[in-house]
């Protein structure tokens, strides 16, 4: 049974106030209260910017022991530069992650969909991303996660398998549903999954902008993902996994519903077992 991180894509939304978060929570105080609920968190910030030292520091002090931070790698290595000319970026984002000693989580090099002009193929692609993958320092765990569906096969596979490199699984209205991962094979390439429910951003801000409820029924979606990743992972170490609000409508509600899917499919605990092996609740309980 692989040992499951479940967290959000941030922690700042505003409209989290009252439901996720009490209602006189400042800003300040966010991060305090997601680590005694959640036990993990994506930072999406570093993709626009790098925090100050101080900041991460702060996060770091702000968090119980056990807790983990995924971050993506700036847009200016996978967007701007597209992984050529950017040792010195990578360079500093590593050592301001750094920071977070025993806990940093995987670090995310998510690719845009590139269209022919900007890449022409996969085969273009790996010709940057080989050598850049082989430059990436020890003593980290790292994520690739491409949009180019027809991307997913084994040139891609084999050579993020070869450096331990994990593959983003994303749910996102470009890429395979969950059950179309699990035909694709190979798909695990490192010893950990990651995972990433991203929504339809321009679909669902139709509906709203406040992520304080759940306004898509994805229960479906959700039994589909926790069926296929239980039989996926059973032999790796470990689960990372982060809903956006984007996916569903309220990020904490929708990593609710999955841990309670996940768990229903996992075997049951064995006399002289861990204690509270299934104790995930609602948002309002237990750590996720």
């Amino acid at each position: 049974m692989a040992e499951l991180f479940l967290g959000t894509a941030s922690w700042s939304a505003k409209s989290w106030v009252g439901h996720f978060y009490p209602a006189k929570a400042r800003p300040g105080d966010f991060l305090t209260y997601y680590a005694q609920r959640f036990r993990t968190v994506e930072v999406d910030s570093t993709w626009y910017r790098l925090p100050r030292r101080r900041t991460v520091a702060g996060w770091r002090e702000r968090t119980p022991e056990g807790f983990l931070f995924a971050a993506k790698a700036p847009r200016i290595i996978t967007h701007e530069k597209r992984l050529l000319d950017c040792d010195a970026d990578l360079r500093e984002f590593l050592d301001t992650m750094s920071l977070l000693g025993e806990k940093l989580g995987p670090l995310v090099f998510q690719f845009p969909y590139f269209r022919k002009a900007e890449i022409a193929n996969a085969e273009a692609f790996l010709e940057r991303l080989r050598p850049f993958l082989a430059r990436l320092p020890a003593g980290f765990r790292y994520v690739v996660e491409v949009r180019n569906k027809s991307w997913l096969k084994p040139p891609l596979l084999d050579a993020l398998r070869q450096l331990g490199v994990a593959l983003a699984l994303i749910d996102h209205p470009w890429m395979p549903t969950a059950r179309q991962y699990a035909a694709l094979p190979g798909l695990l390439t490192a010893d950990f999954a990651y995972v990433r429910w991203l929504g339809d951003r321009y679909k669902i801000e139709e509906t709203t902008t406040e992520w304080n409820r759940l306004v898509v029924d994805r229960a479906a979606q959700t039994d589909a993902w926790a069926e296929m990743l239980s039989d996926l992972t059973s032999g790796i170490e470990r689960v990372h996994a982060y809903y956006n609000n984007h996916y569903a409508g309220c990020a904490p509600e929708s990593a609710a519903l999955f841990a309670r899917a996940w768990e229903a499919r996992q075997p049951p605990e064995q006399p002289g077992g861990g204690e509270d092996a299934g104790d995930v609740d609602a948002p309002s309980g237990g750590a996720l």
